[in-house]
């Protein structure tokens, strides 16, 4: 086999894997899905092909420089994935983006058998995990509401007591704005959760993810 036909397999390797474990991610409603994935693959992969075949002939050659280059690159695209108005959030899509950055480099370097048996145990972690783990522990909600009353979201920040994890008011329009962060349990549906807080009287919800 040829070297560019080699470079060839292990750019398209990369792309299938990358659309692969972003498919996952869409059928979950992430916006980082089935193309952000791929991307991310096959440029590291190309990354990586680059600084082993690219520059082999110059002086003071060292393939490792390019690849703590992308490890940089692809943690402040993840950053960008996780803070989102003010709340943290999708942390395990930004974990799921950096590990496809990294099979990505593997297959750049020929390491088929890492690659597969790295994306095999990404999509393992997250979608067999998805079903078994969702019932147990808690997760976080971040929740906005408003009122014409300041005492009144007081007085709901203290009935929700020990679930509240961290919240801020303040002034839009002449109406207070609650930003809550919530402890809720996992088991909880997300309907129920709805129905409670608009149990609250003299509160609007105005937003809830």
């Amino acid at each position: 086999m040829s070297q560019i036909l080699e470079l060839c397999i292990r750019l398209v390797a990369s792309a299938l894997i990358g659309a692969v474990i972003g498919f996952e991610r869409e059928l979950r409603g992430k916006g980082a899905g089935i193309r952000t994935h791929l991307l991310v693959a096959m440029g590291s992969c190309l990354f990586m092909l680059i600084s082993i075949y690219g520059f082999g002939g110059t002086d003071r050659f060292d393939a490792s420089r390019v690849a703590a280059g992308v490890v940089g690159g692809l943690g402040f695209l993840g950053g960008g994935i996780i803070m989102k108005n003010r709340h943290v959030v999708g942390l395990t899509t930004a974990a799921g983006i950096w590990v496809t950055g990294a099979i990505g480099m593997s297959l750049g370097c020929g390491m088929y058998l890492l690659a597969g048996l790295c994306a095999f145990l990404l999509m393992l972690c997250m979608e067999a995990m998805h079903f078994y783990t969702v019932k147990f522990g808690e997760r976080q909600v971040n929740v906005t509401l408003s009122s014409d009353s300041q005492k009144v979201l007081e007085e709901m920040v203290k009935g929700l007591g020990k679930q509240v994890n961290q919240f801020s008011l303040s002034k839009k329009d002449g109406r207070i704005i609650l930003d809550l962060s919530l402890l809720v349990k996992k088991k909880e549906y997300p309907l129920e959760l709805l129905n409670r807080l608009n149990s609250f009287q003299g509160v609007q919800l105005e937003s809830l993810d």
